[in-house]
């Protein structure tokens, strides 16, 4: 069987309406005439041999219509003749009597029975990159299409939508995050213009506009790798909380939580989970400023949760600009009595072009604090977001000497949002 068995027609090439009646066709499969009352042991002994597409049965009513006997489809790509069957599956065809002859059999194929990938590339241009690739958040498909796709995003979209079951809405990102709010403006390919998702992610549940916070499914792991340092009585600061990722499930195991987000809509979603996931009472929200935060409420707490038994974490996961922000713990408590006890982790994100990324995040957030972290940090591999950049997570004791050190503390105006601290994560970092 020829190795091209399953592409669509050739007549679809270049098509940006989706026409599904074009994708039809007629195949030739083999076939093996299987006594009805040893079918289901057939089956179970050719299972890596019987054919398996998207909608098309495996065994059909026999040519010749009788009931004692039924044609099992095989794979084309599998079985060509009868030595193509390992000695198992030969034995096995022996032993229920099923007759040594390989059958032909006319298959219909349509849009329903290919894969996503298939269609794409059967329609979009030869020697072209073809992705059917998304991140899935609730009902919503998200898609970063690349320049020659867009002619056909429209296709696309509704192709994702055909093949993926729950899929009700497909978006595509139009530019870079570039706003104080990292959200990003997105063109609906296909079907319902309703943005507001339902996700489950580690045992939580969150609800939030898509369009106008900031989700990422790729780092339900991290969030779980740092939630899980958290034990109940401990301390969370959260210093860019979104719609609390991070938050809520430390919340859950027992800690108390400062989150805050300077995205109106991320802090009303924020305060919405908390709600749903029953940890509001454990939960104290802010919007406001990342700098203001440590400087207000952050500050406000420390020296009390110094002199207390339970550890104390701060999460900065901001990975496009949280390193800048690291500067705002000099001399945070320069009025007060230094003390070596309960000084809390702070868990810092970053992106790394760098040979070395563990290398450099542990420089640059030496030269931001002010105090070589040689030594004194760990630093953690979180995924790849491009090419060449990875996203990183740094981690260390906030040290006494810049906790407590002579720094000279900046003003309130240097707390409100500068134009280089407005542009946030870009189109390849989410």
């Amino acid at each position: 069987m020829e190795s091209n068995l399953y592409r669509a027609p050739p007549q679809v090439r270049g098509m940006t309406l989706l026409d599904k009646e074009a994708f039809a066709q007629t195949v030739t499969v083999p076939a093996l005439r299987v006594p009805t009352r040893f079918l289901n042991k057939v089956m179970k002994s050719l299972k890596k041999s019987t054919i398996q597409r998207p909608g098309v049965p495996r065994v059909v009513q026999d040519n010749e219509e009788s009931p004692d006997f039924r044609l099992v489809l095989l794979d084309p790509h599998r079985v060509s003749s009868l030595s193509s069957f390992t000695e198992d599956e030969a034995e096995a065809l022996r032993s229920f009597d099923v007759c040594q002859e390989l059958q032909h059999y006319e298959l219909r194929l349509t849009y329903n029975n290919l894969k996503s990938e298939e269609v794409l590339e059967a329609v979009l241009p030869q020697g072209q990159d073809v992705t059917s690739a998304f991140s899935r958040v609730g009902h919503i498909a998200h898609m970063n299409l690349r320049d020659h796709q867009l002619p056909y995003r429209n296709l696309i979209g509704r192709v994702i939508m055909d093949k993926n079951p729950g899929v009700t809405c497909v978006v595509n990102k139009t530019n870079v995050i570039d706003s104080t709010y990292r959200n990003f403006k997105m063109e609906v390919l296909a079907g319902e213009e309703n943005m507001v998702a339902k996700v489950k992610e580690n045992g939580m549940t969150y609800e939030f506009d898509f369009s106008r916070v900031y989700w990422n499914p790729r780092l339900s792991t991290e969030h779980q790798r740092v939630v899980e340092l958290v034990k109940s009585g401990d301390t969370v600061f959260d210093v860019f909380a979104g719609v609390g990722p991070f938050a809520i499930p430390a919340a859950r195991l027992g800690a108390t939580v400062f989150a805050n987000d300077l995205n109106p809509e991320s802090y009303r979603w924020l305060q919405h989970n908390s709600r749903v996931n029953k940890v509001e009472g454990k939960v104290k929200t802010f919007n406001l400023d990342g700098r203001a935060f440590i400087r207000g409420p952050l500050k406000q707490e420390l020296l009390g949760l110094l002199k207390g038994k339970g550890a104390t974490h701060v999460v900065m996961n901001l990975p496009a600009l949280a390193l800048e922000f690291l500067d705002a713990y000099r001399g945070l408590l320069h009025q007060e009595a230094p003390c070596d006890d309960n000084l809390p982790t702070v868990h810092c994100y970053g992106f790394s072009k760098d040979d070395n990324p563990e290398r450099d995040m542990m420089e640059r957030a030496s030269l931001t604090l002010g105090f070589p972290l040689e030594d004194r940090c760990s630093v953690h591999f979180v995924r790849n977001v491009a090419p060449n950049k990875d996203m990183m997570c740094v981690s260390f004791t906030l040290p006494k000497d810049v906790l407590f050190g002579q720094h000279e503390e900046q003003t309130e105006s240097s707390e409100e949002p500068t134009p280089k601290r407005q542009k946030c994560k870009t189109a390849e970092e989410s």
